[in-house]
């Protein structure tokens, strides 16, 4: 259930990278396609490969926490 939460809080992070990465992308290589095929396109695919991404990147960040709380514990 933690790491739901947590790769919700990262997901829309991630989403905004992947899709300004993807947006420049897209509009440097392909210029004559249209705005309106090319941008929702990359919507799509950014909003689709934020799901797993932040699901990978969601134990990361717990783990880090967890180090720091236990180290904190174990001098008391």
């Amino acid at each position: 259930m933690t790491r739901l939460m947590v790769g919700a809080l990262v997901y829309p992070m991630a989403q905004a990278v992947l899709f300004g990465a993807g947006l420049i992308v897209a509009l440097i290589l392909a210029p004559g396609l249209s705005a309106q095929i090319s941008i929702p396109l990359v919507v799509v695919i950014t909003a689709l490969i934020s799901m797993p991404l932040s699901w990978f990147i969601a134990p990361k960040m717990m783990a880090r926490y967890q180090r720091r709380s236990a180290a904190r514990f174990n001098r008391a």
